[in-house]
């Protein structure tokens, strides 16, 4: 763990908060400023990609949240967020995923609720949202044509 620290470190990762749990697996957290999201988060990528180049991405966040989640983030209750979804059902972002919990994409939550100027958090966040969702939606097709028979790929 010492050495990889070293590494992540010497490659531009040293605001990065390191985070270890499942083995194999290793979590990044990072204060990264740069002139957008989309280059901050980018050069994250590269820069552990080049301290451990055997390293493979397993997802960027923050992307798929609950309402708890989101209320976080917004700074409101559970419950205020469930109320907002349950007022707006026609409107309110469709879930990535139904059920207990339903999932969402932050982004989509955060750019309707943008729209609706009701609430008002960071852009920033927003934005990292935005560019979290992207990789991982692109990330997970890259798995699907990876693992599709070849006469389901056209």
């Amino acid at each position: 763990m010492d050495s990889l620290l070293e590494r992540l470190g010497a490659s531009g990762c040293d605001d990065a908060i390191v985070g270890v749990g499942q083995p194999g697996r290793l979590a990044l957290e990072f204060a990264r400023e740069a002139g957008s999201a989309q280059d901050a988060v980018h050069s994250a990528l590269a820069d552990v990609q080049r301290a451990v180049p055997q390293a493979h991405l397993v997802e960027v966040t923050p992307d798929l949240v609950g309402l708890t989640d989101v209320a976080e983030v917004v700074g409101v209750s559970r419950q205020n967020m469930r109320k907002l979804m349950l007022m707006h059902y026609l409107s309110f972002p469709a879930p990535v995923h139904e059920g207990n919990p339903s999932i969402w994409h932050l982004a989509e939550v955060l750019s309707w609720m943008q729209a609706r100027q009701t609430y008002s958090f960071a852009q920033e966040i927003v934005d990292v949202a935005k560019v979290a969702m992207r990789l991982n939606v692109v990330r997970a097709h890259e798995r699907i044509m990876v693992n599709a028979p070849s006469h389901l790929i056209s």
